[in-house]
Protein backbone atom coordinates (compact mmCIF):
# COMPACT_ATOMS: atom_id res chain seq x y z
CA UNK A 1 0.00 0.00 0.00
CA UNK A 2 2.81 2.39 0.72
CA UNK A 3 4.11 2.11 -2.83
CA UNK A 4 0.67 2.86 -4.26
CA UNK A 5 0.32 5.88 -1.96
CA UNK A 6 3.69 7.23 -3.11
CA UNK A 7 2.67 6.75 -6.73
CA UNK A 8 -0.58 8.68 -6.16
CA UNK A 9 1.32 11.50 -4.45
CA UNK A 10 3.80 11.72 -7.33
CA UNK A 11 0.94 11.70 -9.87
CA UNK A 12 -0.84 14.49 -7.96
CA UNK A 13 2.37 16.52 -7.77
CA UNK A 14 2.95 16.03 -11.49
CA UNK A 15 -0.59 17.26 -12.23
CA UNK A 16 -0.10 20.36 -10.05
CA UNK A 17 3.24 21.10 -11.75
CA UNK A 18 1.50 20.89 -15.12
CA UNK A 19 -1.17 23.34 -13.96
CA UNK A 20 1.49 25.71 -12.62
CA UNK A 21 3.36 25.47 -15.93
CA UNK A 22 0.22 26.50 -17.82
CA UNK A 23 -0.40 29.36 -15.36
CA UNK A 24 3.22 30.47 -15.74
CA UNK A 25 2.82 30.54 -19.52
CA UNK A 26 -0.32 32.66 -19.19
CA UNK A 27 1.43 35.10 -16.87
CA UNK A 28 4.41 35.28 -19.21
CA UNK A 29 2.10 36.22 -22.11
CA UNK A 30 0.37 38.88 -19.99
CA UNK A 31 3.76 40.36 -19.07
CA UNK A 32 4.75 40.41 -22.76
CA UNK A 33 1.49 42.16 -23.65
CA UNK A 34 2.02 44.74 -20.90
CA UNK A 35 5.60 45.40 -22.05
CA UNK A 36 4.40 45.95 -25.62
CA UNK A 37 1.57 48.23 -24.47
CA UNK A 38 3.98 50.19 -22.29
CA UNK A 39 6.34 50.67 -25.23
CA UNK A 40 3.48 51.82 -27.45
CA UNK A 41 2.25 54.27 -24.81
CA UNK A 42 5.75 55.66 -24.31
CA UNK A 43 6.03 56.26 -28.06
CA UNK A 44 2.59 57.87 -28.10
CA UNK A 45 3.51 60.15 -25.19
CA UNK A 46 6.75 61.16 -26.90
CA UNK A 47 4.89 62.03 -30.11
CA UNK A 48 2.33 64.06 -28.14
CA UNK A 49 5.12 65.92 -26.37
CA UNK A 50 6.70 66.80 -29.71
CA UNK A 51 3.39 67.93 -31.17
CA UNK A 52 2.39 69.93 -28.11
CA UNK A 53 5.81 71.59 -27.80
CA UNK A 54 5.56 72.90 -31.36
CA UNK A 55 1.95 74.07 -31.04
CA UNK A 56 1.43 77.81 -30.66
CA UNK A 57 -1.19 78.52 -27.96
CA UNK A 58 -2.25 81.72 -29.78
CA UNK A 59 -3.16 80.09 -33.08
CA UNK A 60 -6.10 81.21 -35.17
CA UNK A 61 -8.98 78.96 -36.18
CA UNK A 62 -7.48 78.33 -39.62
CA UNK A 63 -4.15 77.19 -38.28
CA UNK A 64 -5.97 75.10 -35.64
CA UNK A 65 -7.29 72.95 -38.46
CA UNK A 66 -3.78 72.79 -39.85
CA UNK A 67 -2.63 71.57 -36.43
CA UNK A 68 -5.28 68.83 -36.45
CA UNK A 69 -4.11 67.75 -39.89
CA UNK A 70 -0.52 67.69 -38.63
CA UNK A 71 -1.53 65.64 -35.58
CA UNK A 72 -3.29 63.19 -37.89
CA UNK A 73 -0.17 62.98 -40.07
CA UNK A 74 1.88 62.27 -36.92
CA UNK A 75 -0.21 59.12 -36.47
CA UNK A 76 -2.91 60.16 -33.99
CA UNK A 77 -6.68 60.12 -34.21
CA UNK A 78 -8.42 63.49 -34.42
CA UNK A 79 -11.96 62.12 -34.65
CA UNK A 80 -14.39 62.15 -31.75
CA UNK A 81 -14.38 58.34 -31.67
CA UNK A 82 -10.72 57.82 -30.70
CA UNK A 83 -9.35 61.34 -30.31
CA UNK A 84 -5.72 61.42 -29.22
CA UNK A 85 -5.02 57.71 -29.46
CA UNK A 86 -2.34 56.30 -31.72
CA UNK A 87 -3.50 55.13 -35.15
CA UNK A 88 -2.15 51.59 -35.36
CA UNK A 89 -4.31 50.27 -38.21
CA UNK A 90 -3.65 52.77 -40.99
CA UNK A 91 -6.09 55.44 -42.11
CA UNK A 92 -9.20 56.24 -40.07
CA UNK A 93 -12.39 56.95 -42.00
CA UNK A 94 -13.79 59.07 -39.15
CA UNK A 95 -10.69 61.27 -39.08
CA UNK A 96 -10.62 61.57 -42.86
CA UNK A 97 -14.30 62.47 -42.90
CA UNK A 98 -13.67 65.16 -40.28
CA UNK A 99 -10.78 66.59 -42.28
CA UNK A 100 -12.91 66.58 -45.44
CA UNK A 101 -15.68 68.50 -43.64
CA UNK A 102 -13.22 71.14 -42.44
CA UNK A 103 -11.87 71.58 -45.97
CA UNK A 104 -15.38 72.04 -47.33
CA UNK A 105 -16.30 74.62 -44.70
Amino acid sequence: MEKQSLFVQVANLEERIGELYIELGTLKQKIQDLIEENQRLQQENERWRKVSSTADPLTSAGSGIDNLYEIYQEGFHICNVKYGSLRTEGECLFCLSFLQKTEDA
